[in-house]
């Protein structure tokens, strides 16, 4: 009778521990830019005019860079984004022309304990997907430069779709990329913009900030995907 009852024990044990276990998402998405590229503009604008002048520009809020940046990844093309920024601040014409010479400069290097967990993923055939705010003419030097975006098995560029996060928009173009494998709500989505990660919720998707590698293999461990405990 006792070995019938730790029998009855044993075949139990594991179906409650697994009922327990979190269930693997069926993709992860993945930002790229300072989630697994590390991009700044003052390399690039520096290239053509030196720091000073690269950090005097970008500091001034009546040409503000980022909102004409954010254009672009909107979907505005480079040649428009430039004729718009010389004819209002002819004055900035080196930074501006420079940023497109020189972007790669912008790419500072790869982050790699985040392409790390990438690779083990795409190991354990986990479905891997980016979306990302990018210009559509500039997202090529990054397909040049970086083999692993081979990685994923689609990539949603802004650019090329005319609008950017946190715009709903965008995440409805995600959601139809996806749909063969999975509806939103059982991807994960990583993304170092806090209102990127708010507005993926609002659609969703199990939203993680971006805060580092280490907090980001933690998190994906904890939500039961296959990575290593790295020591």
């Amino acid at each position: 009778m006792r070995d019938d009852l730790a029998a009855s024990a044993d075949a139990s044990g594991p179906a409650r521990d697994d009922a327990w276990a979190p269930r693997p998402a069926d993709a992860v998405v993945f930002d790229l830019g300072n989630v697994l590229i590390r991009w700044d503009p003052v390399p690039a604008i520096a290239a053509a005019v030196g720091p000073e002048r690269a950090a005097a520009f970008l500091a001034d809020a009546a040409f503000d860079f980022a909102a004409w940046n954010r254009a672009n990844d909107a979907g505005r093309s480079l040649d428009e984004a430039e004729r718009v920024a010389l004819a209002s601040h002819p004055h900035y014409e080196q930074e501006v022309l420079g940023y497109r010479q020189n972007f790669d400069a912008s790419m500072v290097e790869e982050i790699a304990g985040t392409v790390a967990i990438l690779r083990e993923l795409h190991a354990a055939q986990v479905p891997l997907f980016a979306l990302t705010n990018w210009s559509a003419d500039l997202f090529p030097f990054a397909v040049e430069r970086f083999e692993w975006l081979d990685l994923f098995e689609d990539i949603v560029v802004s650019g090329e779709e005319g609008v950017a996060k946190p715009d709903p928009e965008i995440f409805e173009v995600l959601e139809e990329r996806v749909r063969h494998l999975a509806g939103l709500d059982d991807c994960i989505f990583v993304d170092d913009s806090p209102a990127n990660v708010l507005a993926a919720e609002a659609t969703g998707l199990d939203a993680i900030l971006f805060t580092g590698p280490e907090h980001l293999r933690e998190d994906l461990i904890a939500r039961g995907m296959p990575l290593r405990h790295l020591p």
